[in-house]
C-alpha cells in the first residue's frame, strides 16, 4: 500500500534535493565563517552568538563576497526542480525564473531608494520579510554578484538535467 509520502517520493528527484541541500549548507559555512555576525540576518537573530568570523581564517577569500549569490540561485533551483520533478522544459523555465529573481533583488540593491519605498509596510510585522528593506538599502550591487548568480543558473541547469529522473 502506497502512502501519500511514498507516491510524493517517487515523483522527486531525491539526488537535486541532496545536492541542493549541501549547497545551502556551503553557504552557511561562508556566512558562519568570512561574514561579520551583523552582516548576517539569519545568525544575528539568533539567540546565542553563532560566528566564527575573526576566531578561523576565512575560508573562502575574495570569492566569499559572490559565492553567496552563486550558492542561491545554484540550491534553489536544484531543490525546486528537484521537489517538482520538473522534466527538461521545466527544468529551463526554473532556471530561468530564478536566475531573474536573484537579478531582480541584486539589481535592486542598485536601486535601493526606490525599492525601500515600495516595500509594503505590513513587511516589518512578518519574521523573514521584516528585513526587506535593509536588505536593499545596506546591500551592495556588484556585477561580480550577477555574474555569479548567472553560473549558478547555468551549473544548475546543467546538474538537474544530468540528473533528472528519467521516466520508464
Amino acid at each position: 500500500m502506497k502512502t501519500k509520502s511514498v507516491a510524493f517520493e517517487n515523483k522527486s528527484n531525491r539526488l537535486q534535493i541532496i545536492i541542493g541541500m549541501a549547497g545551502l549548507l556551503s553557504g552557511l559555512l561562508v556566512y558562519l565563517v568570512d561574514r561579520p555576525l551583523d552582516q548576517t540576518y539569519f545568525l544575528y537573530r539568533l539567540p546565542i552568538k553563532l560566528s566564527l568570523n575573526k576566531t578561523l581564517p576565512t575560508l573562502f577569500g575574495n570569492i566569499a563576497n559572490s559565492l553567496p549569490s552563486f550558492i542561491h540561485t545554484f540550491s534553489f533551483i536544484l531543490l525546486t526542480v528537484g521537489i517538482m520533478a520538473f522534466q527538461k522544459k521545466g527544468i529551463i523555465l526554473i532556471s530561468l525564473s530564478w536566475f531573474l529573481v536573484d537579478c531582480v533583488f541584486e539589481v535592486g540593491q542598485k536601486l535601493n531608494t526606490w525599492c525601500s519605498m515600495i516595500i509594503p509596510d505590513w513587511f516589518a510585522k512578518i519574521p523573514f520579510l521584516e528585513n526587506t528593506e535593509n536588505y536593499f538599502l545596506q546591500g551592495t550591487f556588484d556585477f561580480s554578484d550577477l555574474a555569479a548568480t548567472a553560473m549558478g543558473a547555468v551549473m544548475a541547469l546543467i546538474v538537474s538535467i544530468t540528473t533528472m529522473h528519467k521516466e520508464k
